[in-house]
């Protein structure tokens, strides 16, 4: 439930084949900024390199306050808001909103992903029309700074990373003012409750509620 063919759809990323090299979704954080700069040169006229290592296609709309840092791409018909700001190392989809006051650093966003107001996404994957509220945000180092361990309440894997972010599935719905512990996994169609505090792997078709219990979501 946390590997990459369990979580996305891989049709729905410019980073299909990028992705598709990789068991596990952490895997690929390393390599994102070469990713996008191999990438970038090859995406065709559609796409503008407004500034050195930041491709941006003609339908895109970015708001003239963002910042936009290399290297960067951002997919057709995206919206990037007011006082966006894009560190860098950042592959945005098609379809996106990157909103008012958001943070992005070292991402593969895939197409139809929302993160509307002040989310900050940082060393994390968010999959095909995943959603973040208002406020909540991927905590990516822990306190005391060791490398991170998916856990489960079967086994552990050392991922060798001090920083992971949160790895959402396909159709994730966060609630606003959530915080995605370091390493979160959330499986497909999942929803968080608003102000919860997520850490782990969420199964598939699970609701995390704001007390940690986990539920699932009846068809």
């Amino acid at each position: 439930m946390y590997k990459i063919t369990e979580l996305y759809d891989l049709d729905h990323t410019l980073a299909k084949d990028y992705l598709s090299q990789f068991d596990y979704p952490w895997e690929a954080l390393k390599g994102i900024k070469d990713f996008i700069l191999a990438l970038g040169p090859t995406l065709g006229d559609d796409y503008e390199e407004r500034e050195p290592g930041v491709w941006i296609h003609k339908t895109a709309k970015v708001a003239p306050s963002a910042s936009i840092g290399a290297p960067c791409i951002i997919g057709p018909e995206t919206e990037v808001r007011h006082c966006a700001f894009i560190r860098g190392s950042a592959l945005v989809g098609a379809n996106c909103v990157v909103g008012n006051s958001v943070e992005y650093k070292n991402v593969i966003i895939f197409d139809n992903v929302q993160t509307p107001h002040y989310n900050y996404v940082g060393d994390s994957i968010l999959g095909y029309k995943s959603h973040m509220g208002a406020g909540s945000i991927t905590s990516n180092i822990k306190s005391d700074r060791k490398n991170i361990v998916i856990r489960t309440s079967e086994d552990s894997i050392e991922t060798g990373l001090r920083k992971i972010g949160a790895m959402l599935g396909d159709y994730v719905e966060v609630g606003c003012n959530a915080v995605m512990n370091p390493g979160t996994m959330i499986g497909r169609h999942c929803i968080v409750y608003p102000t919860s505090c997520v850490r782990g792997v969420v199964p598939e078709k699970s609701i995390w509620k704001n007390t940690g219990e986990v539920v699932s979501i009846k068809e």
